[in-house]
């Protein structure tokens, strides 16, 4: 980014990391915390992208702060989980549907189920996370696991639970309630981009966010899953992005 001559900000959300935890927080509630860190570093607009979890995340910000946002992207990001006309699990690794299934059972159900998730994962190798989340990961996922990303993700899990998994949890119970915004209420240029094979969040998600965006643009890759999309498309994602400016 510091080439294209960009500065790129992320921030832990609550619960992960050092972050102080938020029980009961939405999705739209990403838009505040955002504002909040670009007062503070003097940012006056900025461009969002936002992968798997982040995608709503980043399209809660183009929602509300429209005076802030120049253009969004979502990247193999979650659909609303009560969208109109949307499966939400079809194609979903069985290992989604348990958990949401666990989310929407409550907080008491699903907490102890990621505390073991998290703690079989910490000090892992790469292979024994892709073992972990098998039912999750097609083709391109796991070549993408063998790669350089699956030695980044075991070297961060230390870092994402150092505070336990209430951020994980906090997200789960998130994703299955009201996001806190209308997506038809985005006016910025937007681009969502999905991959056909990916089965953390379903193709379904993308095209649906897509149809319910208006005027976004979508990438939808045939030979792409979930994890790959970070490996293969960012760069892409940054110049889509970039040439909004």
């Amino acid at each position: 980014m510091t080439a294209r001559g960009a500065r790129l900000i992320c921030y832990a959300r609550p619960g992960y990391g050092g972050s102080t935890a938020v029980p009961e927080r939405t999705v739209a509630d990403a838009a505040a915390d955002s504002r909040a860190i670009m007062d503070a570093l003097g940012v006056e607009r900025f461009v969002t992208w936002g992968i798997s979890g982040g995608g709503p995340h980043a399209l809660a910000c183009a929602a509300l702060l429209p005076d802030w946002v120049i253009a969004a992207a979502s990247l193999a990001g979650v659909a609303p989980f009560d969208a109109m006309g949307l499966n939400y699990v079809r194609g979903m690794g069985a290992d989604n549907i348990v958990e949401f299934g666990l989310a929407m059972s409550g907080r008491e159900y699903i907490e102890p189920f990621l505390e073991q998730q998290a703690e079989q994962m910490l000090g892992s190798t790469p292979a024994q996370i892709r073992e972990v989340i098998a039912t999750l990961v097609s083709a391109p996922d796991r070549i993408a696991i063998d790669g350089p990303l699956g030695e980044y993700w075991t070297s961060i899990l230390p870092v994402t639970f150092a505070s336990g998994v209430e951020g994980w949890v906090d997200d789960n119970l998130a994703f299955i309630a009201p996001f806190g915004f209308n997506l038809g209420t985005i006016v910025v240029p937007t681009l969502v981009v999905h991959g056909r094979l990916d089965r953390f969040v379903p193709v379904d998600h993308g095209e649906w966010l897509a149809r319910a965006i208006q005027g976004a643009e979508a990438w939808i890759a045939d030979d792409q899953a979930h994890l790959s999309l970070l490996v293969d498309r960012v760069p892409d994602v940054h110049d889509w992005l970039l040439g909004q400016l």
